[in-house]
């Protein structure tokens, strides 16, 4: 079992406290962006969990340029905490989505604040042309680069059914590509899909494993207002996962990772006021508290499902 501070996971505190010295907190930032699921390339009606924020919901004003964002973002967490160093995360919407030169300009405005250490780029995987993963690849040389894909799931059936739009070659194409320029990738998995089983949830996971990714973000389902999901879910009434249920999910997710992937996230906190479903899922730091208690209790720890498995088959753990 290895170690990672107060966690039995590699937790993104963890991780920036190693390479930073301190904690990094995150300024969510808005480039102005729209996505092919939303604009009529690929569709108008986006993914069906979608919301009006386009995962955004927290991000700044486009009305404001990146450095006006940036500062009001910064006074927002002013008085709270001490606060040194920031990450300039592109939220909103698909943020590869635009002409090359706007993409330049907001990225490269993000990082030449002296104080933004890492900048973190949210998109899809069918939106990174050569020329843009070479800006970001550039930009990499300057400052550390993270791109945050939406996989969500590897299964066709469900990635038709949330309307994801591009076949899971095309995230795994741009994967390796990212891997090229020696670009950190963070991979968007949300658990409790309609119709995935636990055995499908794994096996996203399992497959993610064989891939050159260095985060991961465990989003539990969210049912919300204005959403084709939350039409639906009125319509159907499809099981979501109850808080009991997700906790040992999330344990048997953790225990299959790999140990050196960064989990950024293992809940989730969509907008209180748009949420129908697991209300449960609002009360962010009790299902955070509940998952600890459950590691400790049940001796839980990333990797340990891989770790078994290789003593099983009478090998070092080191070769997986």
């Amino acid at each position: 079992m290895q170690s990672w501070g107060e966690k039995p996971y590699h937790s993104l505190d963890y991780e920036l406290k190693q390479r930073f010295g301190e904690k990094v907190y995150k300024l969510t930032l808005n480039g102005g962006m729209s996505c092919p699921n939303r604009d009529g390339k690929l569709s108008f009606g986006g993914c069906i969990f979608c919301s009006e924020g386009g995962s955004g919901d927290f991000a700044s004003s486009a009305c404001l340029s990146i450095p006006e964002q940036i500062q009001d973002a910064k006074k927002r967490l002013a008085g709270k905490r001490p606060v040194n160093q920031y990450i300039a995360y592109f939220q909103a919407y698909t943020n590869t989505y635009g002409p090359l030169e706007h993409l330049r300009k907001i990225f490269t405005e993000a990082i030449e604040d002296p104080e933004i250490v890492l900048l973190s780029v949210a998109t899809r995987p069918d939106c990174l042309p050569d020329e843009v993963v070479e800006l970001l690849a550039e930009l990499n040389k300057k400052k550390p680069v993270w791109v945050e894909l939406g996989l969500q799931t590897i299964h066709e059936s469900s990635a038709r059914f949330i309307r994801r739009g591009y076949p899971l070659e095309v995230y795994t194409d741009a994967v390796e590509r990212l891997s090229k320029h020696g670009i950190e990738v963070v991979t968007h998995v949300i658990l409790g899909l309609p119709g995935e089983t636990r055995e499908m949830m794994l096996e996203t996971i399992d497959y993610l494993n064989t891939l050159p990714i260095q985060g991961i973000k465990l989003q539990l389902l969210h049912v919300l207002e204005g959403t084709d999901l939350g039409t639906y879910y009125k319509n159907t009434g499809f099981h979501v996962l109850d808080e009991n249920e997700y906790v040992a999910l999330i344990l048997e997710c953790i225990e299959h990772l790999r140990p050196e992937i960064t989990i950024h996230r293992i809940t989730g906190d969509g907008p209180k006021e748009l949420l129908i479903a697991p209300l449960w899922s609002s009360a962010k730091r009790s299902v955070l508290n509940h998952i600890h208690h459950e590691m400790k209790l049940q001796n839980s720890w990333q990797g340990k499902h891989l770790e078994q498995k290789g003593e099983a088959h009478g090998r070092s753990t080191d070769t997986l």
